[in-house]
């Protein structure tokens, strides 16, 4: 059965029903402040529902530079030429207009958590009572060796959506027929565990009928990945003899790049591409660093709320976050969203904080109307936020309930967007 708008709300939203009447507990200076640094599924659904479940009795700031979201769950499609960009493009509108939330697009610049404000590039200083960071991801410099941001135009990573995804599909369509696509993968943990290996099948899916003798390469730090026996299967029925995968054991990881000359050397061997997606390891994006809650890469946070570890008036959500057991997805920020939202809500006005509760589901598309999928639900412990349970497709499964995985996914990604930002 397809998951729909109300089951998935149903499923995710612990901690919102119920709602005891808010009683503000900043005395003599009007409402307590929220300020959230991002608006992807993490930052702009904390921003919703603390909003919308306050009764307008908390101010809530959401600070976003780009004025649309393109999401990075679905951007595959698009390279797929499945979904036309602004089918994952959303705008901040609606969280104006129905909710009261103060959208800033501008770049956070700096967090003093001593005097509690936020500076924006533009100058401005925004005091704040509870700080939500859900900045995404950022790049670790020299990950790749041969490869940094400078070279993003030749050498695309796609993993922050809108632009470098329509340059890389560009790219895939310039090739030459015979051509050879490159992938450099990275190393976990990542965004989207099966982000990249979906990307093949894509690139596979347009190549199959636009360039049927190019060549896939995959250049892989691990020794496994994320549903590898589904897209192996699919690879070899869809794809056959398009897609090499040379992992760790091959020199996956004795990785370098020239992008001036477009060569990829893998464990001493280069090679000519056409075409080169280097996705290098990743971090927490830049404000958590400069806030000083990383340990260096990610930032950890206690699982019973998603607070930081170092300060509990800052709280961390999505793929940020080092909190344990869920992977790096739009689903879990937007579950750990919920669980923060009530929380903060809880300690600004006195409103019922009710227990946590984590899922996550991560859907891919190997080809048309063959999609599968993984997730589980979570708990929380004193050490982290702890897999309970889980499932995941099997291979050898039907073509219908392969179709039904995939409009399951439509169902779900038409539900996150409204429970973002509708």
């Amino acid at each position: 059965m397809a998951l729909n708008r109300r089951e998935f709300l149903g499923a995710s939203v612990a901690a919102t029903g119920a709602l005891s009447t808010p009683a503000v507990l900043a005395e003599g200076r009007g409402k307590p402040r929220v300020v959230i640094i991002g608006g992807g599924a993490g930052g702009a659904t904390a921003a919703r529902y603390i909003a919308k479940d306050s009764n307008g009795a908390i101010d809530v700031t959401l600070i976003e530079p780009s004025r649309v979201y393109f999401s990075c769950f679905f951007s595959n499609l698009y390279l797929g030429g499945l979904k036309a960009i602004d089918e994952i493009g959303h705008t901040y509108g609606d969280l104006a207009a129905n909710y009261g939330i103060n959208v800033i697009h501008d770049w956070a610049i700096g967090v003093d958590r001593a005097d509690k404000t936020v500076t924006l590039a533009g100058g401005s200083v925004l005091p704040y009572d509870k700080l939500i960071l859900a900045p995404g991801i950022d790049f670790v410099e020299g990950s790749v060796a041969g490869w940094d941001i400078s070279a993003q135009n030749r050498m695309p990573h796609a993993y922050k959506a809108g632009s470098q995804s329509e340059l890389l599909r560009a790219q895939i369509e310039a090739m030459p027929q015979g051509g050879v696509y490159a992938m450099v993968a990275p190393p976990n943990p990542f965004r989207c565990p099966p982000g990249p290996y979906e990307r093949i099948s894509m690139v596979a899916h347009v190549l199959k009928t636009t360039n049927p003798a190019a060549k896939i390469i995959i250049a892989d730090p691990k020794p496994k990945f994320s549903k590898m026996a589904l897209f192996e299967e699919g690879w070899a029925h869809h794809y056959p003899g398009m897609i090499d995968w040379i992992g760790e054991e091959f020199g996956g990881g004795l990785v370098s790049v020239d992008p001036d000359r477009m060569t990829l050397t893998i464990d001493g061997d280069e090679l000519d591409v056409d075409a080169c997606n280097v996705i290098p390891a990743m971090k927490a994006g830049r404000i958590a660093e400069l806030a000083g809650v990383t340990d260096g890469n990610w930032a950890p946070v206690n699982a019973i709320d998603m607070s930081s570890k170092v300060d509990p008036d800052v709280y961390v959500l999505g793929d940020a976050s080092q909190q344990g057991d869920m992977p790096k997805s739009g689903f879990s920020a937007n579950s750990q969203a919920k669980v923060c939202a009530n929380a903060v809500r809880g300690a600004l006005t006195g409103s019922r904080v009710f227990p946590p509760r984590y899922a996550n589901t991560c859907w891919s598309l190997i080809a048309v109307n063959d999609g599968v999928k993984v997730g589980a639900t979570y708990e929380a412990t004193e050490e982290k936020i702890a897999r309970v349970d889980g499932f995941i497709s099997q291979t050898g499964e039907s073509g219908e309930t392969r179709q039904t995985t995939y409009e399951e996914s439509e169902s779900w990604y038409a539900a996150i967007s409204a429970d973002m930002f509708h």
